[in-house]
């Protein structure tokens, strides 16, 4: 018969044995899937999509929340200061790829990432003015993702079309966000070939935009809200100061259309995140970040709101609406 005090002596020893063995296993087992940290500046609709494209491109290549993917998201709620903490946090866990939605969230990424992590990004506007890259073609480093540059002009010739006696376009925008500041220039560097002028409004936050948005009217034929994260989030001011003074508001991104937006011409931002969901998926299968080109976004949709129009003293042409992609009742 074996002495009990002997017994409970060797299963202790053998606990003490097995434990480290246990936790090895689970190591292994946890280094074999794959950790994507996802940030963005603010929420919004636009944002928010890109982000669900990324996640369910990934899951269409394989990689899927709860099974082989650790996926985190947080968002700044505006503040690049808290873009800065999100970033040194993600850095710290050391995941395989961090992304970055939108210009501020990004540089906060990359600056904090330093090169030792996968940074990719999403809805940026310009990757080299925002010194992401130094070359679009060949961006080198650690770092590669997506540009969401607006086709200004494009967006300069619907309002003509839809307002043809526009002389001069309100433009909110938060002059610290850099993307914002890109397309601003831009809006100056077309409009007078296209005979408009540009009035700005600067709104550093987002508790600045009615404000901002009202000190355009008697100054302004139309307001045209670019893809600046800071207006968009608190875009509804902008739409209640349209439909109060009767000004037509045009926007950068389809998402701002079902909000009140009259019309818009930009890209599906579910699509640009799938877009970027594509890059993450090359680099978790081996890629280097900076080997991969920065892509652009080359299809256009148009979306309509003849009801927002007409609240807006505005009728929409019907040649205008019927080659919509999506009208908004």
């Amino acid at each position: 018969m074996l002495d009990t005090t002997r017994f409970q002596t060797m299963r202790v020893a053998a606990l003490f044995f097995v434990l480290p063995f246990m936790a090895l296993t689970w190591e292994i087992a946890a280094a074999a899937d794959v950790s994507v940290k996802v940030t963005a500046i603010v929420e919004h609709p636009a944002l928010d999509a890109a982000r669900d494209g990324v996640k369910d491109e990934l899951a269409a290549q394989g990689y899927k929340v709860g099974g082989n993917l650790e996926w985190e998201y947080q968002s700044a709620q505006g503040d690049v200061g808290t873009a800065g903490q999100i970033a040194r946090k993600f850095v710290g866990d050391k995941p395989d790829v961090i992304v970055a939605i939108a210009t501020p969230s990004a540089q906060a990424a990359v600056s904090a990432a330093r090169g030792q992590i996968p940074v990719v990004f999403s809805a940026v506007t310009d990757p080299v003015a925002a010194k992401l890259v130094s070359n679009a073609k060949k961006p080198g480093g650690n770092v590669t993702g997506v540009s969401d540059l607006s086709p200004i002009g494009k967006h300069l010739d619907l309002i003509k079309e839809i307002t043809p006696n526009a002389k001069t376009v309100g433009v909110p925008f938060n002059p610290g966000e850099g993307n914002a500041v890109v397309l601003v220039d831009l809006l100056k560097q077309i409009a007078p070939g296209k005979g408009l002028t540009i009035v700005t409004a600067s709104a550093p936050s987002s508790n600045d935009v009615l404000a901002a948005a009202r000190s355009l009217v008697g100054k302004v034929d139309v307001i045209y809200v670019p893809t600046d994260n800071t207006i968009v989030s608190a875009l509804e001011a902008v739409i209640k100061v349209g439909i109060d003074a009767k000004i037509p508001v045009y926007a950068g991104d389809t998402d701002s259309v079902p909000r009140g937006v009259m019309a818009a011409l930009g890209f599906d931002y579910y699509d640009v995140g799938r877009q970027t969901g594509k890059i993450v998926a090359r680099i978790l299968k081996g890629e280097k970040a900076g080997d991969i080109s920065v892509e652009g976004v080359d299809i256009t949709q148009l979306h309509v709101n003849p009801g927002a129009a007409e609240k807006m003293g505005v009728t929409i042409p019907p040649a205008v609406i019927a080659r919509a992609k999506k009208i908004v009742q």
